[in-house]
């Protein structure tokens, strides 16, 4: 082989042709897997913000729902909304909305647990109750709950409650006290439970 040829050259000037090259391809491919890592990160970050946005937005929902829940059994207006928090990005504003919604969910409840006749309709419950079950009074007479309404009574004053809870047995003290009092506000007063609001000295 003629001494000038590049042939003859490649391992006096690339003595580590190889390793440089293997180097390289190291490089690269470190490279490709920190770029994909990094891709990989940013859509499972993504992903967590969409999570949390959605998680704040149905905690905004449960909490107004409840709230308009205890309002309407009072017969109050519901609290209005225009539902900012589906239209503002800002996760802080949102969970400033979710904690307002808490406290007027906490605020309802607290106000419905105190009826404005809850003394006369403890005293009707004393006595239309089977000491045995309580609220939850259901003997086949046809009427139900703690004061034993029947079904037209359901029907007339707490129909929103009989549709989501079924038959009176199944509902709440405070919400069995709030339907009564619709029956009261409408002008029926206590007459409903003749003999027990008697016994009561309502009537």
């Amino acid at each position: 082989m003629p001494c000038g040829s590049s042939a003859s050259r490649w391992p006096i000037l690339f003595p580590f042709k190889g390793v440089s090259l293997n180097l390289s391809v190291r490089l690269l491919l470190l490279v490709g897997i920190l770029v994909l890592a990094f891709a990989a990160f940013a859509r499972l970050e993504a992903a967590d913000a969409r999570s949390a946005r959605v998680s704040l937005v149905e905690q905004i929902a449960d909490y107004r729902s409840e709230t308009w829940r205890w309002q309407r059994l009072m017969g109050k207006p519901r609290t209005p909304t225009t539902y900012s928090e589906r239209k503002v990005a800002s996760s802080t504003y949102r969970r400033w909305v979710r904690d307002l919604w808490r406290t007027r969910a906490l605020v309802a409840e607290r106000r419905a647990a105190r009826p404005p006749h809850r003394s006369q309709w403890l005293c009707i419950h004393r006595y239309e109750r089977h000491p045995l079950q309580g609220w939850a009074t259901q003997t086949g007479n046809g009427y139900y709950g703690g004061l034993q309404m029947d079904i037209s009574f359901q029907r007339a004053y707490g129909s929103d409650v009989l549709r989501r809870k079924g038959t009176a047995n199944n509902w709440s003290a405070v919400e069995q006290m709030w339907v009564a009092e619709r029956a009261y506000r409408s002008g029926r007063g206590f007459h409903p439970w003749p003999n027990t609001a008697r016994s009561c000295g309502l009537i």
